[in-house]
């Protein structure tokens, strides 16, 4: 599997666009949508509301297990993905494209974000 290099990522297995007039989108890896399972539900923040980097924001049930969503960045969500709310394995079959998870206007970006190469070999993969 690869990771793109453009992205950003945390140790929580989460993924971060570069931010693009203050907006950022977030989604979760490829590793963590395989450890995962098929996934069958999931519950996004809400647009208007607010995350805190490294904070629990939704979640996601799949046919193995329920597994917090974190964020990886504080601020305003923009937007929830309602392809994913309605088809919810999306985030199996294209974790980096149509399954990327909500947007947010960033306040802050912590500064321990990992690069692809350096998220792989967290991840081992």
């Amino acid at each position: 599997m690869s990771n793109p290099q453009q992205l950003r990522y945390s140790k929580e297995h989460e993924w971060l666009s570069a931010v693009e007039d203050g907006v950022a989108t977030i989604g979760i890896t490829e590793h963590a949508a395989n450890a995962l399972g098929d996934v069958v539900y999931v519950q996004l923040p809400e647009v208007g509301g607010t995350v805190t980097a490294g904070e629990t924001c939704g979640e996601l049930e799949s046919t193995k297990s329920v597994s917090d969503l974190y964020s990886p960045v504080t601020g305003e969500v923009t937007a929830a993905n309602q392809d994913v709310a309605d088809d919810p394995s999306l985030v199996n079959s294209a974790p980096f494209e149509g399954g990327w998870l909500f947007k947010v206007r960033v306040a802050e970006e912590p500064k321990d974000l990992l690069s692809a190469d350096e998220y792989t070999e967290f991840s081992g993969n």
